[in-house]
């Protein structure tokens, strides 16, 4: 389905039985009246002023007051403001531009809001040298989507077309993605198509953006009811946006498990369809990865065998794995990957819960991954990020809890392990400051429900209420923010000169971005991990005590703060010591 040619200020309404547009001008509003055609589109009726910046809304029915138009670009006084159409046209300085592909990349998380002392898109340029230095190719931005308040991690967005005012808005977006292609570096938007956020959200007032039921979030967005096709274009288009208006490289589809869609051809079947079509006129890669907990490789597997077309989907088993080795942690559902067994099965076969019963979830989970013929860049995994961190009790990172041997080692297994590794901003220096969970809702009684479902979720976790920290206090937005004095210094320095190290050995050895599951194979004795890449070996002592492992006659390419000694084909670690050899 395409969309019909539209003019700037049409809008699908078609629950209200009069809707007109309320255009700001000298002194007051003008109202210009609107008509209806059969499919519930409204158009003006009369003149509006097209040139330069555009204040309008949609009076509805007997509202007085006007509300946003569901498709705004900007809403520079907030999300219950008027919107503004700008007609000013941006000089891109990218055409020469051919894109990144996700194959052989190295994703970089990023919250605009905290990356930097200033939080908008602009500081965030002047950074962008750090992530070519540590060998990135992708930046992964959380939402930019506008929401009501000041700071918020993004996931609260109920203006999905418009860029969040406090970051700089949609010019300020432009220059951060030229810029980043500027630097050879491609841009990953993280999007939330399955809810919208608890204040600000008009949609209903125009039309059924929404159907019976919830997820997690919020009310199902409606995907396959009455009058859904609008809903889907609506969604379809957002998706274009960033693609062409924004030139984005790729799109990070938050939670697509709460898509509940029935119809013949799903949402996600749909939006890789479109992206395909797109990315073959642009003749760039255009990419999309989705974050799913189904454990199911159907999102990904070709269209023509079966599946959704997508290009990639999140792995948190390999996190989970990651996690208890490294921390020994194991409440909640950290248990079942206690094992350091576990590690080894989410290596060579992609998940740990592929069929197998989840004491967490109390019933079995997951798919097995075709490893004869999926590509293990598919997944795209992290010993950190926004959720793993963020979701945390007092958003505490590893750096809190464990040496920097066992942080190099996070940083070993996921940049040399076999899938896309995705770093999250500040884990590359062992960043001191925290990265919690943070919201600023204008409204009390919001705060106080947000405030309160934090310490009911974490109960199945097993964490303390009381450490539990106050998503609507500001300083808990204030201590997320990154320090970046800290990266010269100390132990900062010696866990980023690491992952630099382990950058460039990921750019210069074909082994370490080999596709190939039959590739991978692992060992597991006592607390020692050992795993082969091709003829490279990956050792790491998950154990308190030094290990001995007999390796052959090998050189050492790459080892932990503390050292490794290899002699006469043994190579000696410390405990939670790890190696690269070759």
């Amino acid at each position: 389905m395409t969309t019909p040619s539209r003019g700037p200020f049409d809008v699908w309404a078609p629950r209200p039985q009069r809707v007109r547009l309320s255009v700001a001008v000298p002194g007051g509003q003008g109202v210009v009246d609107m008509t209806r055609d059969a499919d519930g589109w409204w158009t003006p009726a009369g003149p509006v002023p097209t040139d330069g910046p555009v204040d309008y809304g949609y009076l509805v029915d007997d509202d007085p007051d006007p509300r946003p138009d569901p498709r705004s670009r900007r809403q520079p006084d907030g999300v219950h403001g008027l919107s503004r159409r700008d007609t000013t046209t941006y000089e891109w300085g990218d055409a020469a531009w051919t894109g990144r592909q996700l194959a052989g990349s190295v994703i970089y998380e990023l919250h605009v809001g905290t990356f930097t002392p200033a939080g908008t898109l602009d500081s965030a340029i002047e950074r962008l040298d750090h992530l070519v230095d540590l060998g990135v190719d992708l930046v992964e931005v959380m939402p930019v989507n506008a929401f009501n308040g000041t700071h918020n991690w993004g996931y609260d967005g109920v203006a999905w077309f418009a860029v969040h005012e406090q970051y700089g808005g949609p010019d300020a977006y432009k220059r951060f993605v030229d810029a980043c292609h500027a630097a050879g570096l491609g841009v990953v938007q993280d999007v939330v198509h399955n809810h919208l956020g608890p204040s600000g959200n008009y949609l209903p007032v125009f039309g059924p953006y929404l159907k019976a039921g919830r997820n997690t979030w919020g009310d199902l967005v409606n995907l396959d009811g009455e009058d859904s096709d609008e809903v889907r274009r609506y969604i379809l288009d957002n998706v274009r946006m960033w693609f062409e208006d924004y030139h984005v490289d790729a799109l990070r589809l938050d939670a697509v498990h709460a898509l509940h869609d029935t119809s013949e051809v799903h949402l996600l079947e749909e939006m890789a369809i479109e992206t395909a079509a797109l990315s073959a006129h642009l003749r760039r890669p255009l990419t999309l990865i989705a974050e799913s907990d189904l454990n199911d490789t159907r999102l990904v597997r070709p269209r023509e065998a079966g599946g959704y077309g997508l290009d990639a989907q999140w792995s948190d088993d390999f996190h989970h794995a990651v996690h208890v080795a490294l921390s020994g942690e194991t409440t909640g559902y950290y248990a079942d990957f206690e094992p350091l067994e576990a590690l080894a099965k989410v290596c060579e076969r992609g998940f740990f819960h592929d069929g197998t019963f989840s004491s967490f979830r109390e019933r079995d989970h997951g798919a097995p991954v075709d490893t004869e013929h999926m590509p293990t860049w598919r997944l795209v995994v992290a010993n950190q990020n926004h959720d793993q961190v963020g979701n945390r009790a007092r958003g505490d990172r590893l750096a809190e809890h464990l040496d920097d041997d066992q942080l190099a080692c996070g940083a070993l297994l996921t940049l040399a392990g076999p899938f896309t590794p995705m770093l999250f901003m500040g884990e590359e220096w062992a960043a001191s400051t925290p990265f919690a969970f943070f919201t600023s809702h204008p409204e009390p009684e919001l705060g106080k429900a947000t405030a309160d479902g934090r310490i009911a979720e974490f109960e199945r976790m097993g964490w303390d209420p009381d450490e539990v920290l106050d998503p609507q206090d500001v300083e808990t937005f204030r201590r997320s923010k990154l320090d970046w004095d800290e990266l010269a210094t100390g132990r900062h320095a010696v866990v980023l000169d690491c992952y630099r190290r382990l950058g460039r050995l990921r750019r210069e050895l074909p082994q370490l971005t080999d596709p190939a599951f039959d590739a991978v194979s692992c060992t597991v004795e006592g607390r020692l991990f050992t795993m082969r890449r091709g003829d490279l070996l990956v050792v790491v002592n998950a154990g308190d005590e030094p290990v001995t492992a007999e390796v052959g006659e090998r050189e050492v390419l790459f080892d932990t703060p503390s050292g490794s000694a290899l002699e006469g084909g043994t190579l000696a670690l410390p405990p939670h010591g790890g190696a690269l050899l070759r």
